[in-house]
């Protein structure tokens, strides 16, 4: 994934000392995005009766 940060010396040596934390970030989402769907019974088309919610990842 391209950030806008990518070109700059501080970036990389952020990324150096602390860890690529948007990535770190982004990764516990999406884990927890398909936790909660497994949780829930694998997303709306399991809860007809439930409207469907956009959110950060939809």
């Amino acid at each position: 994934m391209f950030s806008v940060f990518d070109d700059t010396p501080i970036y990389h040596r952020l990324v150096t000392e602390r860890g690529d934390v948007p990535a770190l970030v982004r990764g516990e989402a999406e884990r927890i995005k398909r936790d909660l769907e497994r949780v829930m019974g694998g997303g709306p088309a399991h809860n007809p009766g439930l409207p469907v919610q956009r959110g950060f990842f939809s």
